[in-house]
């Protein structure tokens, strides 16, 4: 366990209006801004940060990526986590209130709120995975410099060709049940504010990938250069 606090997660407001479709060079209104104030509210009440990490050799994690055989036949993933130094899977949510609060909101057709408060927490569980990698490149010490070598990237299933169904075997090596993450039928987490998958640590250049792959023409996360992992081409 990392422990992180729900304080740290907290999006900056530029963020959030990002997420939202806002340009950067446009100041938001004074309904905007009050709803988002509400919005850091509800989170700061609700939210629970909770995560769970275990470590996992090569061949543990080469068995746990193959899943129910259906990753794409050429992934990023299965070219880097060989030449990883350590392997780590964790797993983080915010809780359940959260994502309660927020579907009443919808149902309650407050949609201004209730689309606020989710792209506020889900940037918030986007942090974790961010603060997760710091924490574990922070373990594996520095140079004489005092500068740290390791790069950690989190890579989670269902991007990059690792099939969605590959969070079956992930939970049950992992198990997220602990700390009250479960898997539905379409291998979704529950609660929705949730992420997985494994931490990747090693050298910068072993995350770095020169080709594009069949399935980047469908990704709607394109956060790859922005993360390290795909060369200026």
């Amino acid at each position: 366990m990392i422990g992180f606090s729900k304080h740290r997660l907290l999006p900056e407001p530029e963020s959030v209006y990002a997420a939202l479709g806002m340009r950067a060079d446009t100041e938001p209104a004074l309904k905007v801004t009050e709803l988002l104030n509400r919005a850091l509210e509800i989170y700061k009440t609700l939210s629970e940060a909770r995560d769970v990490l275990e470590p996992i050799s090569k061949s543990e994690f080469a068995a746990l990526y193959s899943g129910q055989g259906l990753n794409a036949p050429e992934t990023p993933l299965g070219l880097i986590f060989p030449r990883a130094e350590r392997l780590l899977l964790f797993a983080f949510t915010l809780g359940a209130a959260i994502s309660r609060e927020i579907e009443r909101l919808f149902k309650s057709n407050d949609f201004a709120l209730a689309s606020m408060l989710d792209t506020v927490a889900s940037l918030a569980a986007d942090n974790a995975g961010r603060e997760a990698e710091s924490w574990v490149a922070r373990q594996g010490g520095a140079d004489q410099f005092g500068t740290h070598f390791l790069k950690v990237l989190l890579y989670s299933p269902g991007y990059c060709g690792w099939h969605i169904s590959g969070q079956k075997k992930l939970f049950e090596f992992l198990r997220p049940e602990r700390i009250d993450i479960h898997l539905n039928e379409r291998f979704l987490m529950i609660p929705l504010k949730s992420i997985s998958g494994v931490l990747v640590a090693g050298a910068a250049d072993i995350h770095q990938i020169a080709e594009r792959y069949p399935f980047c023409d469908h990704c709607q996360s394109p956060a790859c250069r922005e993360r390290g992992m795909a060369r200026a081409v």
